[in-house]
């Protein structure tokens, strides 16, 4: 299964389709994961009518789908963001009597905010200009997410795909949800913690996530001053550093990472890249390079650091970009110290392997304004376009430089007593669901 999920990555569609001939062909009866897999890579890449034909034979082997089935079936379509058709399945499995578990709400969560593609609402009578936010709102917010829609078929699966092939939705949009995206976030949140669904650190990362694309700090401190109504201290944490009230929940913050650390490497560096993300978004700076610090005391990244190299490429934007001033500090030490620098030093961003231009990755460009930013001696490697270099002397005569330190050290944009000052944001009131 994981290579076929491979090779849909690579756009080999081909591939897996004549590996599923062959299977057949042996008499190898495809099973309920096999069906899922390949309905999931196909919807991945926006072939929905190959999805449908795959499952109209997954319907005709008389197999029923389960919680994994609908699970991957929704994550493929809110990575391609369709949030609108997701929270249809969403609705479905719970009429069938199928709980979602919580990979199946973080995938919608984590779905939030992201610049979607634009979702033709499937079968909606002429004249209504009902967003995707309102839709949602109303199926996410009302009691077992009863739907607004008229179907011709009885089968909600065939009827999403079939629409979405015929429509060839190619188009992008992004859409200004502000508070009615925060109210289905809450609904979805308050509909977990109904069915004793614990949200784990992959729900955390995609509310982080979420918050780092609201339009704005009041509503991202919104958003998670009501989480912490679920959990206190994993939201209570967040919401103290983006109030820049560190001084209060730094303790409680080192406990929450110590948790974080018994995660496997990807988890945790995913919460990490997270959360800085979101704290150097509304410009908590020095809130976010410590918490990169502690991910690094706590090995999160491998690698990362020496005195010749820094490695970001398992990092975000603004991991990155706190940890490269928390290097730089560290260098210029050893040169006070009176230490001789590397002949060489390194800053690795990667070439952006996913992005549309070679060498053009979003890390690449943001280390590079900020490098640009600071006055740093640094150019990008002729052998090597995911990399930064510069020798040793001429990075150790920058940082000697009376006002190089000035843009080294990093402030945060609000403090306590700044943040007291704040007007007072009233609290959300959820409809009950």
């Amino acid at each position: 299964m994981h290579f076929w999920m491979g090779m849909g990555k690579q756009g080999m569609y081909d591939k897996v389709k004549e590996l599923f001939q062959e299977m057949k062909i042996e008499h190898l009866s495809p099973n309920l994961l096999t069906y899922s897999t390949l309905i999931s890579v196909y919807s991945k890449g926006g072939l929905y009518g190959e999805a449908m034909e795959v499952y109209k034979q997954f319907k005709e082997e008389g197999l029923k789908a389960d919680v994994v089935f609908y699970s991957k079936l929704i994550d493929a379509l809110c990575k391609k963001g369709l949030i609108e058709s997701s929270a249809l399945l969403l609705d479905e499995m719970m009429e069938m009597g199928i709980q979602p578990n919580v990979v199946t709400y973080n995938s919608i969560i984590n779905a939030f905010g992201q610049s979607a593609t634009g979702e033709i609402p499937i079968d909606r009578a002429e004249g209504r200009n009902e967003s995707k936010a309102e839709s949602l709102q109303s199926m996410v917010l009302l009691d077992a997410f009863q739907s607004k829609i008229e179907f011709a078929e009885n089968d909600r699966i065939i009827m999403i795909l079939g629409e979405l092939a015929a429509e060839n939705l190619c188009h992008s949009k992004k859409d200004s949800r502000g508070r009615q995206e925060i109210l289905c976030i809450l609904g979805l949140f308050q509909k977990m913690h109904e069915l004793k669904i614990k949200p784990n650190v992959v729900t955390f990362s995609a509310i982080l996530n979420a918050c780092s694309r609201c339009n704005s700090f009041e509503e991202a401190s919104l958003l998670l001053d009501e989480l912490r109504l679920f959990d206190n201290q994993v939201y209570g944490v967040t919401h103290g550093l983006l109030m820049g009230h560190r001084e209060n929940v730094w303790m409680q913050a080192l406990s929450l990472f110590d948790e974080v650390k018994q995660m496997d490497s990807s988890t945790a560096s995913a919460f990490y890249n997270a959360l800085t993300d979101m704290l150097w978004h509304y410009g908590q700076k020095r809130g976010a390079q410590l918490v990169v610090l502690e991910g690094k005391r706590r090995h999160v990244w491998e690698n990362t650091w020496s005195d010749s190299c820094l490695d970001l490429h398992l990092m975000s934007s603004g991991a990155a970009q706190a940890m490269v001033h928390a290097w730089l500090l560290n260098i210029r030490s050893i040169v006070f110290e009176g230490h001789e620098l590397p002949k060489l030093l390194s800053i690795l961003t990667g070439w952006g392997k996913h992005s549309k231009v070679v060498g053009d990755g979003t890390l690449k460009r943001a280390i590079e304004k900020l490098l640009d930013g600071m006055g740093a001696p640094f150019r990008v490697a002729e052998c090597n376009i995911g990399r930064f270099i510069s020798t040793g002397s001429l990075v150790a005569a920058w940082l000697r430089e009376s006002g190089t330190l000035k843009v080294l050290i990093l402030q945060d944009d609000r403090t306590q007593i700044e943040s007291s000052r704040l007007v007072h944001i009233p609290r959300l009131q959820t409809i009950p669901l």
